[in-house]
């Protein structure tokens, strides 16, 4: 789960289930490290890791602004125009929740992750992490698979089964593993059981954030113990959708 990093807020604005928690926070980048010397660095391969690190950090700082409108443009777009965006914030409706521009909103994210549902916030859009239409198209269609899950199946936050379950339907059913995406932007070139590889590796990976998942093993187990019944369960929609 992925809290929103929005430092200047205080009363957040209202998500499907009211807002308990306080936002979290983060250290001052390094604005040094932002220069063209290190751009120069980062295209020649010669920049560390750590380098790279406080380059992006100071980066997606100062461009916070300016990314945070892209997102929100690109946000309203899919939320008017997207089929599979549509669709699942009307299924979400049905059963009384209640997702739009006020609590699917764009932050600036520390992490590497592009985005995440909470129950007490709603949708993150990591602005500085989601750099085309498409996979923001991805990205909201995978939350809001986690959002119908939590109000159609109560999905508990500290049950790892029922993590591994709903990860596996939001990997199958947003489109992140079709094959066009994977190919195009992963590498991924395996064409036999290439929707089940993708969903696995994805669903384990996003276990490896939770508390309680020890390792990639323990996540990769958990995903095969519940694989069967979640990797066949399309709802809301009749069967995968892309």
């Amino acid at each position: 789960m992925v809290e929103p990093d929005d430092n200047k807020a205080r009363n957040p604005p209202p998500s499907i289930i009211p807002s308990t928690g306080a936002e979290n926070t983060t250290p001052e980048p390094d604005f040094s490290a932002y220069s063209w010397k290190n751009f120069f660095k980062a295209v020649a391969g010669t920049l560390s890791y750590d380098d790279a690190m406080k380059y992006l950090e100071a980066r997606d700082t100062l461009k916070v602004e300016q990314d945070c409108k892209r997102c929100e443009s690109d946000r309203d777009w899919l939320l008017k125009n997207s089929p599979i965006v549509t669709f699942m914030q009307q299924q979400i409706a049905l059963l009384g929740g209640d997702l739009n521009p006020t609590n699917i909103r764009c932050r600036r994210c520390p992490t590497h992750k592009k985005g995440g549902f909470s129950e007490d916030y709603g949708i993150l859009l990591c602005a500085n992490k989601i750099k085309a239409r498409g996979e923001m198209e991805d990205t909201i269609a995978h939350e809001m698979v986690h959002a119908y899950d939590h109000l159609r199946f109560k999905v508990e936050r500290w049950n790892l089964r029922h993590q591994a379950c709903t990860e596996i339907r939001a990997s199958t059913l947003s489109g992140e593993c079709r094959f066009t995406r994977e190919f195009f932007t992963k590498g991924q070139w395996k064409l036999s059981s290439h929707l089940q590889t993708c969903v696995k590796r994805r669903a384990a990976i996003s276990l490896l954030a939770r508390p309680g998942v020890r390792d990639d093993v323990h996540a990769a187990k958990l995903v095969n113990e519940v694989w069967d019944s979640c990797f066949g369960d399309t709802r809301p929609f009749d069967e995968i959708y892309r």
